[in-house]
C-alpha cells in the first residue's frame, strides 16, 4: 500500500472517529422490528451497544453508543454509513465482507468498491488484538439483526 493511501485511510479513521455517524442510540417509534446488541471487547475495554430496526427487511435505522479506541468508534460510524437503507441479507454478506478482510492478516485486499470507508480498516487486520476493535460494531449489527428476525 502506497503512503499516500495508507496516510488517507488513517484520515477517514480519525475523521469517522471525531465525527461519529449514527453515534447516540434512537428510540424505537413502533414501526419495523427492533434489534439490540451490547457487545464488551474484555481485551481492551471498548464497548457498544448498537440498535437497528428492520422495517419490510430493510434497515431504516441503525444508531450506537458506547466508548472506545478510534478503531472501533470509527468502525461503529463507518458501519452505520454503510448499512443504511441495506436489506437485511444485503447486509449481513457485509459484515461477512468485512470479516474476511479483517481475519485475512493482511492476506486479502479490501473492495472499496462494495466496504466504501471501511476499507481504511484493512490495515487492521495486520494486528491480531485489534481486529476485535474492529468487528465490535459488526458482531453487534449481525447479533442486533438476528434479535429482530425473532
Amino acid at each position: 500500500m502506497s503512503d499516500d493511501l495508507q496516510q488517507l485511510y488513517q484520515q477517514i479513521i480519525l475523521d469517522h472517529a471525531k465525527q461519529r455517524h449514527g453515534a447516540g442510540l434512537l428510540e424505537h417509534d413502533g414501526v419495523g422490528t427492533l434489534g439490540e446488541s451490547h457487545q464488551l471487547n474484555p481485551v481492551c475495554g471498548d464497548e457498544i451497544t448498537l440498535r437497528a430496526i428492520l422495517t419490510d427487511g430493510v434497515l431504516t435505522s441503525v444508531s450506537w453508543d458506547g466508548a472506545g479506541c478510534a478503531i472501533s468508534m470509527s468502525s461503529a460510524s463507518v458501519l452505520t454509513d454503510l448499512m443504511q437503507g441495506l436489506g437485511r441479507d444485503d447486509a449481513m454478506d457485509l459484515v461477512d465482507e468485512f470479516r474476511s478482510v479483517m481475519r485475512s492478516r493482511g492476506r486479502v485486499a479490501p473492495n472499496e468498491e462494495v466496504l466504501g470507508d471501511a476499507a481504511a480498516l484493512a490495515g487492521v487486520s495486520r494486528y491480531p488484538a485489534r481486529v476485535k476493535c474492529a468487528m465490535l460494531a459488526w458482531v453487534a449489527l449481525e447479533e442486533a439483526l438476528l434479535a429482530a428476525n425473532r
